[in-house]
């Protein structure tokens, strides 16, 4: 089996925020990173390069397979920013009728702008996820 290459590392998570050169992206970024936050009481760390995550968990899928991940997390891509919802998507179908414009991957939702989207739904989803991943760990 393939070791993930996304890993917790002590890079910086305001100098990996303060480099995205798009400023709204940037000013986002930050705020989501506040959310996160503010829902988690965890401070943000960089997992890989380009991902912020918030606490450590592990996880061991029916398969077998075990990694350790975040609670919650995000990452400021080109085209959207992308947040990490754990567990599945489905028992959040409510919130994501009330949230505004994105889209959805398996695990993922897409943001293109903040502006485009309901926070206080954002922020009801990210506590959800947090408490999702938390029943999903095994240690």
């Amino acid at each position: 089996m393939a070791e993930l290459k996304t890993k917790l590392n002590n890079a910086s998570v305001t100098d990996f925020l303060n480099g995205i050169k798009d400023e709204q992206n940037r000013v986002d970024s930050f705020e989501i990173l506040r959310l996160m936050q503010q829902v988690t009481k965890l401070e943000p760390k960089m997992w890989g390069s380009n991902i912020i995550g918030f606490g450590n968990a592990h996880y061991k899928y029916e398969s077998g397979r075990e990694i350790d991940w975040f609670l919650v997390g995000f990452s400021p891509r080109k085209q959207n920013l992308t947040v990490y919802v754990m567990g599945s998507l489905e028992p959040h179908a409510d919130l994501f009728k009330k949230l505004g414009r994105h889209k959805t991957g398996v695990g993922c939702l897409y943001i293109s702008k903040l502006q485009d989207i309901d926070t206080k739904v954002l922020k009801e989803l990210i506590k959800r996820s947090v408490k999702a991943a938390k029943s999903l760990q095994t240690a």
